[in-house]
């Protein structure tokens, strides 16, 4: 029998681009994955071949890039060498394979859902050790612990915003107090003796603590922990279940994902809008129920208790092992959870629900902030009144008129401006003309101008014979360039003069345009331009 493609879903992230071939009951997988290549091939219980062979669209780190099989199908996840950069295709060659299925959606909007990819990555993560057994975990009432170094090996950190990556060191500790990213919540940070923690993430059952310094396998160490950091992630994460569960009471709205961001936190809900009514008595119900001080709790239950099935979820990783953790808002709400809670919602202080934006798929971002990042949020906010006053020197319930009229009155200079820089274009090009004789190269920079402004001298004094270099911005750095005259002349000239601009144009009927990020070598231009017309 001759072997077929696999059927193929592809979905691209900002780190990562996954394949699933879907292929039920396989047996005999192989998979290579190479910097721009992947091969797949496999037999199903039938003993039919499949055979895929895809040459990608761009560059993916090989060594960071791993498969995962089930009995439905076989998914790859391969980390992309640039990431944060969109895949328009799959593959290098620009055809879309019958047997390969496409969500577009899920490129053409990915930006802001990084948290779902890092829970696909969680998902889809082999196993790497199994799990050892370590005693009773540390307790959580201090802020140092002492452990020991279990392995210690060089490795590389991408930073969050992009940039070279940090070579360092991935440390593994017999036990640990910082939390390893997962379940929508952010690492913790803090210092193993005096090295900074930059990152810490979860392999198999073990927290991988990247440090940029060597520490002895073996050797006893003090790990303390960023206790603001923490503390803050603690507020978000218990804010965020007691609103999840008060907004599925009230309105029957379900979580369907989650994000702690930096400054501000968002819960995806399974609504297409909510009334700013229904915002309103959300957050009024909830802080109620942070002045009643209702207790938070931690407990573990075995994987097969029945239990398990009443308890929200959005299910486990696939390589969970051992009891499964649960935290319960007592009287509100018992969800699986791995993250870091308070003790007592009268810890969360307040919650300000900040209103609502459109979500991916008909649903609803409802963002928010909780404890102290409302307080913070206040002095930000304050501080902003009180410098607005200061400038627009009237009281904080006239800033917003003040501005309007503000704005109107720019709006109105910008306009007489243009009508001027029109004026001065035109009295340029006559003041050019009205001379008995006229030069065969006419150059001219000025700060202030536009395209418009360039466009208006050529249109006044002709180029039918006369070159005419115009440039506008600043001196040294960036700007706008203008190359007109014969049509001959223009074609010939213009991609050079771009070039020696450190720019960008195009041009057509005699005139050639465009951007220049080196205005400090017109002089350059002027020279070559002299030199073309004295021939």
């Amino acid at each position: 029998m001759a072997r077929q493609p696999a059927k193929t879903l592809w979905y691209d992230r900002p780190r990562y681009v996954y394949l699933e071939f879907c292929v039920e009951d396989s047996t005999d997988v192989k998979v290579v994955i190479e910097d721009q290549r992947l091969v797949f091939s496999c037999k199903n219980a039938d003993g039919v071949e499949f055979y895929n062979e895809i040459n990608l669209y761009a560059r993916v780190n090989s060594k960071d890039s791993r498969e995962k099989r089930s009995d439905r199908s076989i998914t790859c996840f391969m980390r992309k060498w640039k990431e944060k950069v969109a895949w328009p295709r799959i593959t290098k060659e620009n055809i879309k394979p019958a047997w390969l299925s496409v969500d577009f959606d899920n490129w053409r909007d990915w930006e802001g859902d990084e948290e779902v990819e890092r829970a696909m990555v969680e998902q889809y993560a082999e196993l790497l050790e199994k799990v050892t057994d370590k005693g009773p975990p540390p307790a959580m009432d201090d802020l140092d612990f002492a452990t020991r170094v279990v392995s210690c090996r060089a490795a590389e950190l991408r930073p969050e915003g992009g940039g070279e990556p940090v070579r360092g060191f991935q440390v593994v500790l017999e036990d640990t107090i910082l939390f390893p990213e997962g379940g929508g919540q952010p690492d913790d940070r803090g210092l193993i003796g005096d090295v900074p923690v930059l990152r810490v993430t979860r392999r198999g059952a073990e927290a991988v603590h990247f440090v940029q310094a060597a520490l002895e396998p073996g050797a006893e160490v003090l790990l303390s922990l960023d206790w603001e950091r923490r503390f803050d992630h603690m507020q978000q994460h218990s804010g965020q279940h007691l609103i999840t569960a008060v907004a599925e009471q009230m309105f029957g709205f379900k979580t369907t994902s989650w994000e702690l961001g930096h400054q501000r936190s968002l819960i995806e809900l399974d609504t297409p809008s909510m009334t700013a009514e229904q915002i309103e008595a959300l957050e009024r119900s909830v802080n109620e129920k942070i002045r009643e001080r209702v207790p938070v709790m931690v407990r573990e239950l075995a994987a097969d208790d029945p239990e398990i099935e009443t308890v929200r979820s959005r299910g486990l990783p696939d390589d969970h092992t051992g009891p499964v953790r649960v935290v319960d808002i007592e009287g509100i709400d018992s969800s699986t959870c791995c993250g870091t809670h308070v003790s007592n919602l009268s810890d969360l202080q307040v919650i300000k629900l900040l209103g609502t934006e459109k979500g991916k798929k008909n649903k609803t971002n409802l963002v928010f902030l909780a404890g102290n990042r409302v307080l913070k949020s206040i002095e930000q906010s304050h501080s902003t009144e009180k410098a607005l006053t200061s400038l627009l020197k009237n009281g904080p319930g006239e800033h917003v008129e003040a501005v309007k009229r503000l704005q109107s009155s720019v709006k109105l200079l910008q306009k007489n401006n243009l009508n001027l820089l029109r004026d001065i274009a035109v009295l340029i090009a006559r003041d050019f003309k009205s001379k008995p004789v006229q030069s065969q190269l006419f150059v001219l920079h000025r700060k202030e101008g536009d395209s418009e402004f360039m466009n208006i001298i050529a249109n006044e004094i002709g180029t039918e014979e006369t070159l005419l270099f115009l440039t506008v911005g600043d001196e040294k750095e960036a700007g706008l360039f203008l190359l007109a005259g014969p049509v001959e002349a223009v074609e010939n000239l213009g991609p050079r003069v771009a070039e020696l601009l450190g720019g960008k144009g195009a041009g057509k009927r005699g005139r050639f345009q465009g951007k220049a990020t080196k205005m400090s070598r017109r002089g350059e231009v002027q020279a070559l331009l002299q030199e073309f017309i004295s021939r």
